[in-house]
């Protein structure tokens, strides 16, 4: 066949298989013989073949045997392909007005055929082009955020620096987990990594692409190598795959959106890459048929042997990844033996030629090097219309020995199958026998019957009673009454030999009851212990020892006859179970081995989900988990739990093998001369080599101008710190102050203040207080004896900034008296920096914030300039407020004289505003806190989330331009994850409860608060954050397995989507609430008394 040929077959196979996709997903029919049936009939003609299916299904069809897929038909020869899911939005087949129905499917279908022959785009190319086209326009808008949305990476590039030899995330761009997943998988196959990295464009279309396919693929292989390039040498611990997505989107036209499916993606890249592999080896080829690499590494054959109406076929087909059914199979190896056998078979191996039956095995002929399984999870669900996920456990073992699949190995394999089934129709007939021993009974309930004999044998030998359990008790008597409750007289015969009264009591007539004695009545709730008369167990009335004696011979006989059966019995199932699992252990068929390199898993429901993967490590000996940006150490038994399905809501979906036995898949290059082993750069070619340094170069420019901006906010705090030392070891004497007024350029930058240079003098604190209380007082009482407009004291006189400078114009007084305003200006205001400084030095506890109290603490933490504190200060010092008495006055005055005095150029009032702005931002970041804090303490959880949520929000941008702008981050993120996790916790119990109302209420509270918030916990990929998502999730995919009524499980399939999808890209939020107004006194209040009040804090009590 030639090339020409060979083209044009695959095409007209790839439009077979679009087809019967087509079928399925209009349809909902999975059944593929049925389709191809379909198909046959109507010659191609999807509207005839839509007819013939809706007049199929309104009758309930039989199997006809003669439907079995024929191998030496037209089939695929590229690989046997699961086809595309069906989508949600399935048109009903069964209603009456089938007419209108099929019309209207055969203008869709018209139109979707004319769109394939227009463009040669198929539906799977389309549904990936929704994908990437949202994936795209997510990324973009993430970019046009507003303030309240910015959710970025870390501006500290040295959280995003790539640890040594640790391998490179991929960041997730929007609902792209599932192409992170599958390119770590291959990029980790080192034989794919070099040809992906060293792949060079055909010679002639590197200046024009002359058709289509190669328009589209020869762009996407030099982004994806620019790709493998960055994976492998960047100082990223994560790199934006956005280029190489961007050109997939562009490959394709469509404006809808889903989440895209692993196995759909897996088959699409590696068409694009065998096509653009087929173009280079077309033209390198020297007269020879081209070898494709692409094909070489990830293609096989299988020899499909069988009989169709009792005429025996053999045909030879390849394969790409091979599907298998999950559903009703326990491992691995049950799958494989499924999918090897289709149909009867008993015809294969006689040699009747007349025989009726039909039906076909394969056997592999050629495995690939790299061996991959899809396990459909997926089934359709016709009385719902959707798809649903299968979460059933299915065991995958980490060597897999082919060699009972082997073509080579046919007799053997058969004799041995023959074997296996003969042994499991004596289990199943085994295991009959047992059940019957296990659960013994006729009723609903079942016990084991050696239980069964033991119970009896314990009743029969309990110590007989001789009344009636009721007879001791008044069933007449009053519920919680006192009375004492009479024991009936009980005749001779009645009590029996056997039976006698308590001593004391003697036996009464049996005509006149007694009214006098009384017996002990057993009051479980009040009494301790049992009476002593009183059995434990129920007991027989009447036994004679002789029959005592034979019963329990009998029942110890029995007993010990149930239990050497069931031993045996267990034994014998033991032997054939251990016999069935070593029927392929022998040499002869362990010589085709294969070990687990990648294991795909997903997480969620059929219609959404997140993806990752598990990828070993040859060189390292262990697994790694690759989840998006996150490249993390693992193990097998996580893998496990995560993987086999069964445990939560996630399972594999894709397994990759490779050849143990052709190690140049995995192994490392070696450089020729040297025979070191290539690591880094050195692995890469030159273009590609250059391309990753000019981008590392980018990086450590980035490092760089962080590490300058750090070390100069670490310079000014050092030098805060000198100064407030310095100043705490001046000598205590006052310096002798001027009476002359200060020069107009004094306050220049020229000369510094002489309160900015050296505090005031130490005074003991217990002075300090008491001038500060009779400042205050005598304020107070010149404003009773004024009573004027001016000297009204309001509520801004008992601010804590006010009452400094009250307390440092007190301290001032002599000073006044003896020299003037003046100097009792600076004296004050040497006072009041002295005292703020020595706030700020104070190592506090939460609830008593001095920043809240001061906003020069709250810029001397922050190494705010000199000048900035000056103004601040003088600012203070020329309030109004200060007017109420003569001395008040004066030195307010001399404040602002002071500030006329200040020159436009001395201080920069953009930045003045912008320190004073970031202040309100601290003010209204700790409002948001403490409102939050407040209810949730009231467990008002739903209010209580916004705020926390903004709260958190503003103080991480606080936090970036500074270590004390804002509070302790753990502790905001802490009660934000505790709040939604109660949420979380109330919205499922709303659920649970199945009442209409409560399930809407509980809904509308995870899809209008909790999910949104998620990508919060997301962004920052905190551990507890994430575990915290995790346990949301897993709460709610719990549900999955569990029978609820109809309208409930529509609600939960209609929701988990959104609840698993793992993009950390916000899309909308509300709005912040709006914040009462405090004062300063009312905010540190109420703020330190709930900061007092919480039962968490941080370690470092920030």
């Amino acid at each position: 066949m030639t090339v020409e040929q060979n083209v044009l077959q695959q095409h007209s196979q790839k439009h077979q298989q679009t087809l019967l996709n087509q079928l399925r997903e209009v349809t909902g029919t999975t059944d593929v013989q049925l389709l191809q049936q379909a198909l046959q009939v109507s010659n191609g003609d999807l509207a005839e073949a839509v007819a013939f299916l809706t007049e199929k299904n309104a009758k309930v069809p039989q199997q006809d045997e003669a439907t079995y897929y024929q191998t030496t038909q037209v089939g695929n020869d590229r690989y046997i392909s699961v086809g595309s899911q069906a989508d949600t939005n399935v048109i009903d087949l069964t209603g009456d007005d089938k007419d209108d129905l099929q019309r209207a499917i055969a203008l869709s279908l018209e139109e979707s055929s004319r769109a394939f022959r227009e463009t040669g785009i198929t539906d799977e190319e389309q549904a990936i082009s929704r994908v990437l086209e949202a994936s795209i326009a997510e990324n973009k808008a993430s970019l046009k955020r507003t303030h309240t949305e910015v959710w970025s990476d870390s501006p500290n590039p040295h959280d995003r620096k790539r640890m040594e030899n640790c391998p490179v995330g991929l960041k997730n761009v929007g609902n792209t987990c599932w192409f992170s997943a599958v390119i770590q998988s291959l990029f980790n196959l080192l034989e794919f990594q070099r040809l992906v990295l060293y792949y060079s464009p055909p010679a002639r279309v590197q200046d024009l692409p002359r058709n289509q396919k190669e328009h589209r693929n020869l762009p996407f292989m030099q982004e994806l190598r620019n790709l493998f390039s960055l994976m492998v040498g960047s100082k990223r611990k994560y790199v934006d795959p956005s280029r190489a997505v961007e050109i997939l989107k562009d490959a394709f036209k469509s404006s809808e959106s889903q989440q895209q499916d692993v196995s759909e993606f897996t088959h699409k890249l590696l068409d694009w890459l065998e096509d653009a592999f087929q173009m280079k080896a077309e033209e390198d080829r020297e007269g020879e048929k081209p070898k494709n690499p692409m094909v070489e590494l990830f293609y096989g054959r299988f020899q499909a042997v069988g009989v169709l109406e009792g005429k025996k076929f053999e045909n030879t087909e390849m394969f790409g990844q091979y599907p298998l059914q999950v559903n009703g199979f326990k491992d691995l190896h049950e799958c494989l033996e499924a999918a090897m056998i289709e149909g009867e078979i008993e015809s294969l191996h006689s040699s009747a030629e007349n025989s009726a039956k039909s039906g076909q095995e394969h056997w592999f002929t050629e495995l690939p090097p790299v061996l991959t399984f899809e396990l459909s999870r997926f089934e359709f669900n016709q009385a719902l219309g959707r798809p649903e996920k299968i979460h059933n456990k299915l065991e995958f073992p980490s060597m897999l020995y082919m060699d009972r699949y082997m073509d080579r190995n046919r007799e053997i394999t058969r004799i041995k199958r023959e074997e296996i089934r003969r042994l499991k129709e004596q289990l199943t007939l085994l295991q009959q026998r047992l059940e019957r021993y296990l659960s013994y009974g006729s009723g609903p309930k079942r016990f084991p019957l050696a239980d069964v004999l033991q119970y009896a044998m314990e009743f029969a030998s309990s110590k007989p009673v001789c009344t009636s359990p009721l007879e001791d008790i008044d069933t007449s008597a009053p519920p919680g009454g006192t009375t004492g409750q009479l024991l009936p007289a009980l005749s001779t015969a009645e009590q029996g030999p056997s039976c006698t009264l308590p001593e004391g009591l003697s036996p009464a007539p049996t005509q006149a009851p007694s009214t006098q004695q009384r017996v002990p009545i057993h009051k479980p709730f009040t009494q301790s212990r049992l009476p002593p008369d009183l059995p434990m167990h129920p007991a027989p009335r009447h036994i004679t020892e002789e029959e005592l004696r034979v019963l329990e011979g009998c029942l110890h006989r029995w007993r010990s006859e149930v239990e050497n059966d069931t031993h045996d019995l267990q034994g014998s199932i033991s032997r054939i179970h251990r016999t069935i699992e070593l029927m392929y252990s022998d040499k002869s068929m362990m010589q085709v081995p294969f070990r687990l390199h990648a294991v795909l898993v997903h997480e969620g429901q059929a219609n959404a989900g997140h993806y990752w993967a598990y990828i070993y490590d040859p060189h390292q000996q262990r697994w790694m988990k690759y989840n998006d940006i996150s490249v993390t150490k693992s193990s097998w038994e996580e893998l496990v739990r995560d993987s086999f399905g069964g445990y939560r809501n996630a399972s594999a979906y894709c397994l990759m093998y490779i050849n143990d036995k052709k190690p140049f898949l995995i192994e490392e290059e070696f450089d020729k001369e040297t025979g070191q082993m290539l690591s880094g750069l050195d692995k890469l070619p030159s273009d590609l080599k250059t391309y990753v340094k000019e981008d590392n170069g980018l990086f450590d420019k980035e490092i760089e101008e962080w590490d300058t901006l750090q070390a100069r906010k670490a310079q000014q705090e050092k030098l805060a710190l000198a100064a407030a030392t310095a100043a705490a070891e001046t000598t205590t004497s006052p310096q002798p102050m001027s009476t002359e007024p200060s020069p107009p350029d004094s306050w220049g930058p020229q000369q510094d203040p002489e309160y900015m240079e050296q505090p005031s003098p130490t005074d003991d604190s217990k002075h300090l207080q008491e001038d500060t209380e009779r400042a205050i007082s005598k304020a107070a009482a010149e404003k009773q004896e004024e009573r004027s407009p001016e000297g009204l004291l309001t509520a801004a006189m008992m601010t804590p900034n006010m009452q400094g400078i009250i307390m440092s114009i007190g301290k001032a007084r002599s000073v006044f008296e003896k020299l003037g305003p003046e100097a009792a200006f600076f004296k004050a205001i040497k006072v009041e920096y002295t005292r703020l400084l020595r706030f700020a030095q104070e190592d506090t506890d939460p609830e008593n914030d001095y920043r809240l109290q001061h906003v020069i603490v709250y810029f001397i933490h922050n190494q705010a300039p000199k000048k900035i504190l000056e103004r601040t200060l003088l600012m203070q010092f020329a309030d109004r407020n200060l007017s109420f008495d003569e001395r008040c006055k004066s030195i307010m005055k001399v404040a602002r004289a002071k500030l006329d005095l200040v020159k436009p150029e001395e201080v920069n009032m953009e930045e003045y505003e912008m320190w004073h702005q970031d202040y309100r931002n601290f003010r209204e970041t700790t409002i948001f806190l403490m409102i939050g804090l407040e209810l949730f303490q009231k467990k008002c959880f739903v209010e209580a989330l916004m705020y926390l949520i903004y709260s958190y929000q503003y103080n991480r941008e606080l936090l970036v331009k500074g270590l004390y702008r804002g509070h302790n981050d753990e502790l905001i993120g802490h009660y934000r994850r505790e709040c939604l996790l109660k949420l979380n916790e109330n919205a499922a119990g709303m659920f649970e409860s199945g009442e209409e109302p409560e399930v809407c209420n509980g809904l509308s509270i995870m899809n209008e608060l909790v999910v949104p918030c998620i990508p919060l916990l997301l962004v920052h990929d905190t551990e507890k954050d994430l575990l915290a998502v995790e346990d949301m999730r897993n709460r709610w995919c719990s549900y999955l397995g569990q029978e609820m009524e109809p309208n409930l499980q529509e609600k939960l399939t209609d929701f988990l989507p959104k609840l698993l999808d793992c993009s950390t890209e916000i899309k909308s939020f509300h709005d912040p609430p709006k914040l009462p107004t405090y004062s300063t006194l009312e905010l540190v209040e109420r703020y330190g008394r709930v900061m007092a009040s919480l039962s968490w804090v941080p370690a470092d009590g920030r």
